[in-house]
């Protein structure tokens, strides 16, 4: 490819960028390139230009495709110096002929400027009390008492007094105060036989400053119950909370919302409340920065009367402040700081690796206050200096193979709702069936919403690591993508350094076909400009930072997105919020989240359309409840981002949309009536699709004999009956190896719980297979350590990618098995865990599953016959009438952990799937149940409904019961609508505390987890387990040996019976060198990366087998 490169560069970025490009391409002029080059040449001549780029830096590459036609391909640095095409301009003016400010649409962008500002001048004054600065002198140790942050909203307390706003402005503007006006009324908590609660009685300017001042570091939460001789700390422990208690929640905040006491020694505490050095707002500096803040807000006074109400104005200031004040307190050399007094005397923090005094803390306010106000007056130009992805003819393009040809028309409805969903926010729903490509679907109809002009920017939030890598490199390969251009992020660096090794032994890609790939999926990305704008200079030097904001496509685990609503101690969700006000939202198979994870997901979806996002679902079996709570969410959030940021007047009126592979249509939707009709009369029409498209999945209960009554009898007769059941299955459902004409089958069987499951693995391995057929066995699961996970996964992966039958019996080590034996009839069995539900696009012949709820039969039944379109004739997924639980505990909750049961709410009349579910609902197994739900729903009666009732429980606002004649003459107010994950966009003010974070947190553990490891000894003969603890350093790893207290190891050929074998694991340190040498790693380093597996602190014994992984041992 012919390339010609311009550089617009000034300064020394000039002289740079000319060392760079003169080393690839010849000069045509002073700034001019011109050379011909591979793809990978010019990937290399890219990525240098990145790296050494300057605020001055700006290079465009042309590709020239012929005598009269140029493309632009990519612009590093600043964009700003040519336009779309790539031309530069003729001249430049310094005056605003366009007027663009005039088209800024921050209504409210003053009010965060302001509040940020002053909350900077307030925000560290607690500083100036004697403990803290004792702690930084190294005379006091041990936890706060009172945070520095609580103290100073007591100072500003005491000077706002009884004043409302105006006049505590006043005074503030006009410099009529001294130090005793905020010392001497200080209410000091501890000491004082009563306080008041702080935002009981501030007014509302002031309540806003305070809690911005109070939050800049945590969020309040509410404190523990107290739990008999147990020390209550801050966010640990259970804190109760009922509906009744929200309303007055916000006013009732005290000192043990910030931080827990661990005395009430009033000599310990009383340090706390005194100022021997004064305060910072003596020094001249400082009365002039207040004096003037307070006259600009002034001016702002009559225009907002509600701060506290306002979830944009408000966290959008909070995040300015906190960001200022991480940047500013991490800066050491004394060039990049402001000027305070002369030897001020008290110290704001110290140089972390010496604990020697860093910032005096008069400096260190005023640069957080100017660096606060610069991060706030950018952020409205943030999105313009990001970069973005325009002109991909990948997303652009037809599909040629007809099942895919319903994106196209998914595409260009999106494209035709372009301006609108801009002017009015977008909420979509893909619901196409499995395997028809949703994935690259959600892409075209995101870069489709997306200006064509400006290029496209969105996130794509899944639920599994494993999911995330697949859907990532899926993107990458079909789309021609860098790693600058589409960014993954999954949080495990080991997951994904596997996943990119087995990747890489898999290409085996030639050059012929290159340069097709390059024409084919041209496209140009506008790099942005991270270090010429305030908030993201500032954030260039966090790790990992700048790519989770910086990419214009981003597929991640929701765990990178959830801190914008999440985290509740730190600055963790600033770049998530970033991220939310910069791109738009795909969250894909979120039906897939365990149900007590929903709350976190509404106040994602709801944060999503307060920053500005369009957001679209996609599942083939989102359930009403689900999609119609999240909808209001967002409704919500769009409301208020309109009111600070769209047009003045409009009202909300969400423009909608849903496809999939039948269907596609679109609605402006005001309502969640208007919402709930379109929605159900779609699911309607694709019932009806599905009904009368090809059945390849049926189903059939399988009746359970009396197998016992005590787990050691029950598990062995449900694996002799497993046994029994896919030796029949196989007979129906296998192919004929055209090599050899034996029978193979490839079989999944799906149990609920690891330990039941290793011990129905046990017997099965002990049973062995009848004459003249060879049952081969996986035992997959999460309790596997790393390495052996990841090969098991790489094998199935290879193995059960059947959309061409014939391909399985030319992989080596299937063809080996299948040659290196006599029995003509051969299973391939996998015995897995809720793992192998979801994240795997694996092709199973059949199935039997033990059930757990509706929703995962449904997921497992399409890992079957997944890449065949054939209908299938006679039952393929076998339906066990129960579970092990219900066998082994009867009376308990059987459908529960993993399921829907709870104790006592939500409890099953019994538990046989022939009275739990109806004849329609599993002898053909496909998404109806889950799409639409009956009008009248039966909790106790069916599996079906349980799931439907509990989702919109969750999900949807319950009205309130109306009041008697009686309590209305009491005078008696109507009970609130119980805790939902509804409350966080329902509930006013919950939005300023952490309560129901607290209450309902992302992926909540619910019992401690360790982490293990199997380190070689030092010939690498064998293995020892070693528990790994944290040590004092951070990120110093302690490795204590527990081989003897722990573990106990199993012989499995002892057990072994005959014509049956272990398939898709080997050997722990076998497959641990093997990787160990493709790495080019040492043993032990890959055995402290790879070959560590999470298990439950509680149980003092496990046993282990490579084969069988970790499990429970008695």
């Amino acid at each position: 490819m012919n390339v010609l490169l311009i550089s617009q560069c000034n300064k020394n970025a000039l002289k740079q960028t000319r060392r760079v490009l003169d080393q690839f391409a010849e000069r045509r002029g002073d700034r001019t390139w011109q050379t011909p080059i591979t793809q990978a040449g010019l990937d290399t001549l890219r990525k240098l230009l990145r790296k050494t780029a300057r605020k001055n830096t700006s290079v465009a590459c042309h590709w020239i495709r012929g005598h009269d036609h140029s493309e632009l391909l990519w612009v590093v640095g600043d964009a700003v110096q040519f336009n779309l095409n790539g031309a530069v301009p003729t001249n430049t003016t310094a005056r605003d002929i366009l007027r663009r400010q005039d088209e800024n649409d921050w209504h409210n962008g003053e009010d965060i400027l302001l509040l940020t500002a002053m909350a900077a001048l307030l925000h560290d004054l607690g500083k100036a009390c004697d403990a803290f600065q004792q702690r930084l002198k190294g005379k006091l140790e041990g936890r706060n008492l009172y945070r520095h942050e609580w103290v100073s909203l007591r100072l500003f307390q005491a000077f706002v007094g009884s004043d409302d706003d105006a006049t505590w402005l006043a005074r503030l503007a006009e410099g009529n105060y001294q130090e005793q006006d905020w010392v001497k009324g200080v209410e000091r908590d501890g000491l004082d036989n009563a306080t008041s609660a702080v935002f009981s009685e501030l007014p509302p300017l002031a309540a806003a400053l305070g809690w911005l001042v109070l939050s800049h570091h945590r969020l309040p939460l509410k404190p523990p119950e107290k739990d008999g001789d147990t020390e209550r700390r801050w966010g640990r422990g259970k804190a109760p909370l009922q509906a009744e208690q929200l309303g007055g929640l916000f006013a009732s905040i005290h000192a043990e919302w910030n931080e827990i006491p661990e005395t009430q020694d009033p000599k310990r505490i009383a340090p706390y409340w005194q100022f021997s050095g004064g305060l910072p707002l003596n020094t001249s500096r400082w009365r002039e920065r207040a004096t003037k803040l307070a006259r600009r807000l002034q001016a702002r006074l009559e225009t907002n009367r509600h701060w506290l109400e306002s979830h944009y104005v408000m966290h959008l200031a909070r995040l300015s402040l906190m960001l200022a004040d991480h940047h500013y307190s991490s800066l050491e050399d004394l060039q990049h700081r402001v000027r305070g007094e002369p030897n001020y005397p008290l110290i704001a923090n110290t140089v972390r690796k010496t604990g020697k005094p860093n910032q005096p803390l008069d400096e260190h306010i005023l640069g957080v206050e100017k660096h606060a106000a610069a991060i706030a007056r950018a952020l409205p130009s943030i999105d313009s200096h990001l970069p973005r992805l325009a002109r991909h003819k990948g997303f652009r393009k037809r599909s040629s193979h007809p099942r895919f040809r319903w994106q196209d028309k998914a595409f260009d409805l999106a494209q035709s709702l372009r301006e609108r969903s801009q002017r009015q926010g977008f909420f979509g729903i893909n619901m196409a069936s499995t395997g028809c490509g949703k994935t690259l679907a959600n892409g075209r109809i995101m870069y489709a919403l997306a200006d064509p002009q400006q290029g496209a920017r969105f996130s794509i939030a899944l639920g599994l690591r494993t999911l995330t890598l697949q859907t990532g490199q899926a993107l990458r390969e079909r789309l021609h993508l860098g790693e600058d251009e589409l960014a993954v992020r999954v949080g495990g660096s080991a997951n994904k350094t596997l996943f990119e090794h087995y990747e890489q032994e898999a290409e085996a890609s030639g050059s012929a076909s290159q340069q097709a790939l390059i024409e084919e999926d041209a496209h140009v990305v506008f790099d942005g400009n991270f270090d010429n704008h305030p908030v993201l200079r500032r954030l260039n030097n966090e790790p990992g930072t700048r790519a989770l904001i910086a990419a214009p496509i981003l597929v991640c685990t929701v765990d990178h997105l959830v801190p914008a609503t999440e985290s509740t101690r730190g600055g963790r969700q600033i770049v998530p919020m970033l991220r939310l006000m910069s791109s738009d939202l795909v969250l894909d198979e979120i039906d897939d989240f365990d149900i007590n994870d929903l709350p976190a997901l509404t106040r994602l979806v709801n944060w999503a359309g307060l920053l500005g996002s369009r957001v679209l679902l996609s599942s083939a079996t989102l359930p009403p409840a689900l999609v119609e709570g999240l909808y209001e969410a967002y409704r919500s959030g769009r409301k208020a981002f309109q009111r600070h940021r769209g047009e003045p007047g409009l009202a909300v009126d969400i423009c909608c949309a849903w496809f999939d592979e039948h269907d596609r249509q679109h609605e402006n939707c005001a309502s969640s009536e208007a919402f709930k009709a379109t929605h159900q009369a779609f699911a309607k029409r694709r019932l009806e699709r599905l009904a009368t498209s090809p059945v390849r999945r049926r189903g059939e209960i399988l009746a359970l004999p009396a197998l016992g009554k005590r787990p050691e009898e029950i598990r062995p007769a449900v694996a002799a009956l497993l046994r029994e059941h896919a030796l029949a299955l196989h007979q129906q459902h296998h192919s004929v190896d055209p090599h050899t004409s034996k029978r193979v089958s490839f079989g999944l069987m799906r149990m609920a719980n690891i330990d039941p499951l290793v011990d129905v693995a046990r017997a099965l391995f002990q049973q062995g297979a009848p004459e003249g057929a060879r049952i081969h066995l996986c035992v997959y699961h999460s309790r596997h350590p790393l390495v052996m996970r990841s090969e098991i996964e790489r094998r199935l992966d290879k193995t059960l990618q059947r959309a061409e039958l014939e391909r399985v019996f030319q992989q080596p080590d299937i063809r080996r098995l299948l040659d290196s034996s006599e029995e003509n009839d051969h299973l391939f069995i996998v015995l897995g865990s809720p793992v192998t539900e979801v994240g795997r696009d694996h092709d199973y012949d059949w199935a039997i599953v033990e059930p757990s709820s509706m929703r995962s039969i449904i997921q497992l039944a399409g890992r079957v016959r997944r890449h065949r379109e054939q209908a299938c004739e006679a039952p393929n997924i076998l339906l066990l009438e129960t579970n092990l639980k219900d066998l082994e505990r009867p009376g308990e909750p059987a459908f529960h952990k993993p399921g829907f049961e709870t104790n006592t709410t939500w409890r099953l009349k019994n538990h046989s799937l022939n009275t739990l579910l109806t004849p329609d609902e599993y002898q053909v197994i496909d998404a109806r149940p889950r799409v639409l739900a009956r009008e009248t729903l039966h909790a106790t009666e069916s599996l079906v409904d349980l799931e439907h009732e509990r989702l919109y429980q969750l999900m949807i606002e319950q009205p309130t019961e109306p009041l008697t004649k009686k309590e209305i003459r009491l005078g008696k107010q109507p009970k609130p609508p119980p805790l939902g994950a509804y409350s966080w966009h329902v509930m006013p003010q919950l939005h300023l505390t952490g309560v129901l974070i607290q209450r309902d947190p992302f992926r909540q553990q619910l019992e401690p987890e360790i982490t293990l490891a199997l380190l070689p000894d030092e010939g690498g003969e064998t293995w020892t387990l070693h528990r790994v603890d944290d040590g004092a350093r951070r990120g110093e790893k302690l490795y204590v040996p527990v081989e003897e207290s722990l573990l106990v190891r199993v012989d499995l050929t002892k057990e072994q019976g005959e014509r049956i074998q272990a398939w898709g694991a080997s050997d722990y340190l076998t497959a641990l060198a093997d990787l160990a040498e493709d790495l080019d790693i040492s043993l032990d380093r890959a055995a402290r990366t790879f070959g560590t597996v999470t298990a439950s602190a509680r149980n003092q014994r496990w046993g282990y087998h490579p084969v069988l992984g970790f499990w429970r041992s008695k």
